[in-house]
């Protein structure tokens, strides 16, 4: 049978209510009446019910992450950093793993919103994801939500610009970009935008690829309808690898015939992928501003709604640089 409140009251010689206080720092307790509850709670081997003191309190110090797929190298680095964060704010995290669902976005969010939750930090599209009857501290990393409700994201125009410009700096005149769906609105929209814009002014016809499911076939279709590609700007450092792998395979030399970058320029891509060119998102500062942003919103501080953008640079890599 489980040890009660009760038993750690009578094995410390207090009150259940000075247990109750102690293990919800609530008013005035000796440090002396502290380290009886403590040790006796440790002889009796009780665990304190986490869900009854978050009633207790009205907070349970939990944070939901929903991402779109946490096998993603990018995704998996942006959780790690939100994490450790969370944790350095007192706070436990729930990982959603949407698998790109829009049904399971929904039911997570219903799951987080049973389970009271202090906040939510979204990295996915708004399919009817977001009930603004039901509020909620969130904050969306790269992704528009709805007007209420902050955004985090790297400079992805920026981003964009450097990307390009480096290409046409390395002598590409026939430069490729391959990225998401347009009609779905989010920041990363502006990596094409940018694009568009560098090689327009330098007098360079734009070739625009989107990939919806099967990024291969994308790939492939690039390759049929431009052999004279000598240049690619993938809006993903895996689509940039599918690209380089593919067009090996098809007889081009990296760099010689053809020069790819991509974007997120994470640790793990870096260090298998060393010779990769990639624009660099500053992860680590994008979930400690999230996570700023969300707990100032759950202790009900003042905060300006406005697009949170931080810098981007550039990675040569070993065969550009």
């Amino acid at each position: 049978m489980k040890p009660k409140i009760q038993d750690v009251a009578k094995t410390a010689g207090v009150s259940p209510t000075t247990v109750s206080r102690v293990l919800n720092d609530r008013g005035y307790i000796s440090k002396e009446t502290k380290e009886k509850v403590y040790q006796a709670m440790k002889e009796i081997n009780y665990i304190p019910n986490d869900l009854a003191r978050s009633l207790y309190n009205k907070r349970t110090h939990l944070i939901g992450v929903i991402v779109p797929s946490a096998s993603n190298p990018f995704y998996g680095d942006l959780v790690t950093h939100i994490e450790r964060c969370c944790n350095d704010k007192g706070y436990k995290v729930l990982l959603c793993n949407s698998v790109h669902e829009a049904e399971k976005e929904k039911k997570y969010w219903e799951m987080l919103l049973r389970n009271q939750v202090d906040g939510v930090i979204v990295v996915t599209y708004n399919r009817g994801l977001i009930d603004l009857k039901q509020h909620l501290p969130a904050v969306a990393i790269d992704h528009y939500l709805s007007k209420q409700i902050q955004v985090v994201s790297s400079d992805n125009f920026q981003g964009g610009k450097l990307a390009t410009e480096e290409l046409i700096a390395q002598g590409c005149k026939h430069i490729a970009h391959i990225n998401g769906a347009a009609t779905i609105e989010t920041p990363a929209n502006d990596r094409r935008f940018a694009y568009q814009q560098v090689m327009i002014n330098n007098g360079l016809t734009p070739i625009i690829y989107e990939v919806h499911d099967n990024q291969l076939e994308v790939i492939q279709q690039l390759f049929a309808e431009h052999p004279e590609v000598d240049g690619i700007f993938a809006s993903d450092d895996i689509l940039a690898i599918k690209s380089w792998q593919y067009a090996i395979k098809q007889g081009y030399r990296i760099p010689e015939d053809l020069k790819i970058i991509g974007y997120d320029g994470t640790e793990l891509i870096r260090s298998i992928y060393p010779e990769l060119a990639t624009i660099i998102q500053p992860i680590a500062q994008i979930a400690e501003k999230s996570v700023e942003l969300l707990d100032r919103q759950i202790n009900e501080q003042e905060y300006a709604i406005a697009p949170a953008i931080l810098p981007v640079s550039l990675c040569k890599g070993s065969v550009l640089d």
